[in-house]
C-alpha cells in the first residue's frame, strides 16, 4: 500500500472540502479556494475534521493515483490555510526588477527589458537594498502554479557556472566552475 496515500490530511479549524458527483475537489480556507478535479476510479472520504483517499484495488495506475491524489490535496489544504512563497534573486552588474500590478519588469543584461505578466491568483513583490542583489518575492495559494512562475522566470537568464549571474532561487546554491588557468 502506499504509504503516502494511506496517510491522513488534517483538515484545519476554518478549511472545508467537498467533493462533487463528478470527482470535483473544492478546498476552501481562510485565504482562499482551490478546485481539482481527481480521476474517477479514486475516491476522497471527508470525515471528523481528516481527509482520507482511497483507492479500489492494487494495479499499478490506482497504486500511482492514490499518493499522487493525497500529495494534491494536502498541497490544497496547505494552500489555502497558509499559503505558499517562492523568493527570487537577481545576481549580475545591472539587474534590476519592478512590479506595477501583476507586471514585472526586468533588466536582466539583455539589450530591451523584459515585461512579464504574473497571474491574477499569485502576489508580486520586488525589493531592492543598496548593497544587495534585488528580489523578487511570489506568494500564492496554488504550489503548482506558483512553481511553473518561479521556474518561468527563473529561465530568462539561468544562473551561469563561471560567476553565477542570473536568476536564481534565494535558497539555490550555484556550483562555480573555475576559469582558464593561465598558460605558462
Amino acid at each position: 500500500m502506499s504509504r503516502i496515500g494511506k496517510a491522513p490530511i488534517k483538515l484545519a479549524a476554518g478549511v472545508t472540502v467537498t467533493v462533487s458527483p463528478a470527482n470535483e475537489v473544492t478546498v476552501k480556507g481562510p485565504k482562499g479556494e482551490l478546485k481539482r478535479t481527481i480521476d474517477r476510479d479514486i475516491k476522497v472520504e471527508v470525515a471528523d475534521g481528516v481527509l482520507n483517499v482511497v483507492r479500489p484495488t492494487d494495479q499499478i495506475r490506482h497504486k500511482a493515483l492514490h499518493g499522487l491524489y493525497r500529495a494534491l490535496l494536502q498541497n490544497m489544504v496547505t494552500g489555502v490555510t497558509d499559503g505558499f512563497k517562492k523568493q527570487l534573486e537577481l545576481v549580475g552588474v545591472g539587474y534590476k526588477a519592478t512590479h506595477a500590478g501583476q507586471l514585472l519588469d526586468l533588466a536582466l543584461g539583455y539589450s530591451h527589458n523584459i515585461v512579464f505578466e504574473v497571474p491574477a491568483e499569485l502576489k508580486v513583490s520586488t525589493l531592492t537594498e543598496k548593497g544587495q542583489n534585488p528580489k523578487i518575492m511570489l506568494e500564492g495559494t496554488d504550489k503548482q502554479l506558483l512553481g511553473q512562475v518561479a521556474a518561468k522566470l527563473r529561465s530568462l537568464r539561468k544562473p551561469e557556472p563561471y560567476k553565477g549571474k542570473g536568476v536564481r532561487y534565494s535558497d539555490e546554491v550555484v556550483r562555480k566552475k573555475a576559469g582558464k588557468s593561465a598558460g605558462k
